[in-house]
């Protein structure tokens, strides 16, 4: 089964509870020059929520079916799940895999692209919390991006037709399709294939579906305003969809594996409302979850490192390296 005795499942985290909300947002927040006004307004969201985030949970129900999977299908390999910013916390779960005897294990990050935030910055917490641990923290490799991974396509396009069928003909027949993804400030863009692999993703669905009337638009900004970020917005594409004549839209978050307060939010409430007010049918479909080509997925991610077997793709890009060079999805200075 090679030298892996242990997956760990590495996400963003987010809170279970009005008490957690601020802690959480002090911890996504630190060492950003970020106005305490702004981290309220963003309490406020979760706030409308229960100060609940549906991210964690649904990692335990990813974990539970990829437990399933694996003790189904091998290998069986036991899963731990640690967090950036909120319980539990990679180092804390770190130090549980030391004290269970784990000497080699492979990491799953929650993020099907390349970037600082969605990468880089992920590999760097791991980093931080075996520091933290000591000597006897795991040695943890990172699963490449999947973003072109075939059942990660047929797991968002399964959802996406999902999301048509609740459109009556009419509504299906001239329904443009809107991928969505976490916009990142341009500078870090320029920094890696974060836009081309969205892209990418989105023409590998939009193909599938047989469906020409597609683009690939941002959502969640959260920097300054002179700071130039992907876009265009959302909302601002669906104004622009209405001022075309268009009357139903199917959107689908493509740059998120689960949702969180960014999808419930930012889509589920404010492009709803904005779609409302236009006049325009929304439909939104759902993020690759648990469904169980993506649950599949993940296992032959694992089987391409266990058993080095090569990685499937479609497309012309190829399978994302393992390793990732030094200069790779480098920090915005």
């Amino acid at each position: 089964m090679g030298e892996y005795d242990a997956l760990l499942v590495v996400s963003f985290g987010g809170p279970e509870g009005m008490d957690d909300v601020m802690p959480f947002l002090e911890n996504v927040l630190r060492g950003r020059n970020v106005p305490r006004e702004r981290m309220l307004q963003v309490a406020h969201h979760y706030e409308m929520f229960g100060g609940v985030s549906p991210i964690n949970q649904q990692n335990r129900d990813l974990i539970a079916a990829l437990k399933n999977e694996l003790e189904t299908h091998g290998p069986n390999l036991p899963i731990y799940w640690g967090n950036r910013n909120w319980h539990p916390l990679l180092p804390d779960t770190l130090s549980q895999m030391s004290r269970d005897g784990v000497k080699n294990a492979l990491a799953f990050v929650t993020s099907a692209y390349s970037s600082f935030s969605s990468c880089r910055q992920y590999r760097q917490n791991i980093a931080d919390a075996q520091t933290e641990v000591g000597s006897d923290a795991p040695r943890i490799d990172k699963l490449r991006a999947f973003y072109n991974h075939p059942l990660f396509i047929e797991a968002n396009v399964d959802h996406i037709r999902r999301a048509l069928s609740k459109l009556n003909e009419n509504a299906r027949a001239q329904a443009h399709l809107v991928f969505t993804a976490h916009s990142i400030p341009e500078e870090m863009a320029a920094n890696c294939e974060y836009a081309a692999q969205l892209a990418e993703a989105g023409r590998l669905i939009a193909e599938a579906l047989g469906i020409d009337r597609w683009r690939v638009v941002y959502q969640s900004r959260s920097g300054s305003p002179s700071q130039p970020w992907l876009g265009p917005d959302i909302a601002d594409c669906l104004r622009e969809l209405e001022a075309q004549g268009i009357g139903s839209v199917v959107v689908a978050p493509i740059g998120f594996v689960s949702d969180h307060m960014e999808i419930v939010y930012d889509l589920d409430y404010e492009a709803k409302n904005v779609a409302k007010e236009l006049g325009l049918t929304m439909v939104r479909s759902a993020t690759a979850g648990t469904h169980p080509a993506f649950v599949k997925m993940i296992r032959e991610l694992i089987l391409e490192r266990v058993h080095n077997e090569p990685g499937r793709f479609l497309g012309t890009h190829g399978p994302g390296h393992e390793v990732c060079p030094p200069d790779c999805c480098l920090p915005v200075r």
